[in-house]
């Protein structure tokens, strides 16, 4: 199978699906896995073929959240790393979203809902969707458990496809209630948790790996649309559509119409950008009024009734959380 052009991810979770088929038992073709540990870069086309073989030689229904209990920090390369090290699972979380393309395919957005956090994976798996929707979130679930010590405590996972059976032994492997059917995928969590500090957190280390994973980030967006608008963004938070469409050698609405052909908006892609720089921002403990004119809002009200929508929260009490002022009333 010849790789599609332009869409390609890092080796490392590949890699833990050969190790994973080798630890079972599970044959794989020779020439795909030869193909695999010698490439530093996998196109879909691929990994879509190691997916297939992996699950029907498993022959398992549970495959999905097997590998994702198997998972280890190190095969989400670079971004596998950053999340650990973060200060909270809060910061993981929000981090998760912004580099999840380090990792593969698919897309990770936290929503809130109350006293409900729900982390939501959002995918276009043509081959194997249901297995590796599962992988995702129970590899979401595995690591926040080992980060946090084991202190964290889902309320939920839940999964938009149906249950396979009348008995799925899902909630029994993963020691979490699992709804099926649900409106989305997604890992529900309560809001407080979101403050449980992780055991390897490492501020200097999380510095640099994101500098590393920006990078990572930047070389897969060369073909990928979506991380090359971030990446703009990211330099130039003050800019527009047109601005940035004129950057990447597009109009507005031509930008616009290929990123709906991934299910996006440009308004989507910047506004996640803007949120993770104005959170990066006040941790450090930089005035508000500073970090809505570096990121392009009119005055500080704008910034704040952005922000609020976000992270249903102001700046200020953002920034006072983290960097342990009292709260502003």
């Amino acid at each position: 199978m010849d790789p599609t052009p332009g869409r390609e991810v890092t080796a490392q979770y590949a890699h833990a699906l050969l190790q994973a088929a080798q630890e079972t038992g599970i044959a794989l073709d020779e020439a795909l896995v030869a193909r695999l540990r010698g490439a530093e870069r996998v196109p879909l086309a691929w990994q879509d073929e190691l997916w297939e073989e992996y699950c029907a030689g498993a022959d398992d229904p549970l495959a999905g959240l097997r590998l994702g209990l198997r998972m280890q920090v190190g095969h989400l390369d670079s971004a596998g790393m950053l999340l650990v090290t973060c200060a909270t699972l809060g910061e993981a979380l929000e981090e998760l979203t912004a580099y999840a393309p380090v990792i593969g395919p698919g897309a990770f957005a936290l929503h809130r809902d109350g006293p409900l956090v729900r982390v939501e994976f959002d995918h276009d798996f043509g081959v194997r969707p249901l297995e590796r929707t599962e992988a995702a979130l129970t590899t979401l679930l595995h690591l926040a458990r080992w980060a946090t010590g084991g202190h964290v405590a889902p309320v939920a996972l839940e999964l938009a496809h149906p249950a396979p059976g009348a008995e799925p032994a899902h909630a029994a492997v993963l020691g979490v209630p699992v709804r099926f059917d649900a409106a989305g995928h997604a890992l529900v969590l309560e809001a407080a948790q979101l403050d449980l500090p992780l055991v390897q957190a490492n501020a200097a280390l999380r510095d640099h790996l994101r500098e590393l994973a920006d990078r990572t980030l930047a070389r897969l967006g060369e073909q990928d649309l979506a991380v090359r608008v971030r990446e703009v963004v990211l330099a130039h938070p003050e800019w527009g559509r047109e601005r940035v469409a004129e950057h990447l050698a597009h109009s507005g609405r031509h930008l616009n119409r290929l990123l709906a052909e991934r299910g996006l908006s440009f308004s989507a892609v910047r506004e996640r950008t803007l949120e993770q720089l104005a959170v990066r921002a006040l941790e450090r403990g930089e005035r508000v009024s500073d970090v809505a004119l570096r990121l392009g809002y009119s005055d500080e009200t704008a910034f704040t009734r952005a922000f609020r929508r976000w992270r249903g929260e102001t700046p200020g009490q953002a920034r006072a959380r983290a960097t342990g002022e009292a709260r502003p009333g």
